[in-house]
């Protein structure tokens, strides 16, 4: 069950950028080893858009900077609550599990690494969450981001529910289109 997920425009938004991880990668060759960098950042504006991208490069620096224009082309709405979000939910992406939780206001963002990244830059202060499965740093901030995206907020489902507001698909369906 995947959401469609409209375009936002990032020149519209003021992005602060973040610097998860940095992975060094090298390969053998003939002449000795061949060192190439990928960087894994988060950007987000604080106030419920965040995305995730991930750049290589034999540079650090291009490796940033490309992961920051990938993370700025993947940006992701999301429905807030207060300083939290409105219901809990748990996602799967490939071998990394997320389970993500509202808390009370003064709680905190009580995450791993990766997922507080992604839950800070997105502006939630206030969030229980929970990583099972994989470690890799890339999959937990990818499964944050999908489960932020999964997230609605009760008013939109419960009119969805009584069929007070049409979406596309069922306006496309009854036009034939």
């Amino acid at each position: 069950m995947k959401a469609p997920i409209s375009k936002i425009d990032p020149t519209e938004l003021t992005l602060n950028d973040k610097l998860v991880y940095i992975n060094r990668v090298a390969k053998v060759v003939k002449g000795g080893k061949r060192l190439s960098f990928s960087a894994l950042v988060v950007t987000g504006d604080g106030a419920g858009h965040v995305g995730v991208g991930l750049g290589k490069s034999n540079e650090v620096p291009g490796a940033i900077s490309k992961a920051g224009a990938d993370a700025k082309k993947n940006l992701v709405k999301v429905p807030m609550v207060n300083a939290t979000i409105p219901h809990e939910i748990t996602v799967k992406y490939r071998a990394a599990e997320v389970f993500l939780k509202p808390a009370a206001p003064g709680t905190g963002v009580i995450a791993g690494s990766s997922a507080r990244a992604v839950l800070e830059a997105a502006g939630i202060r206030d969030i229980l969450s929970k990583s099972k499965g994989s470690e890799n740093r890339t999959n937990v901030a990818r499964a944050t981001i999908l489960a932020l995206s999964q997230l609605r907020m009760p008013k939109e489902v419960i009119a969805k529910r009584k069929g007070i507001v049409k979406t596309e698909k069922t306006e496309e369906s009854a036009t034939g289109g």
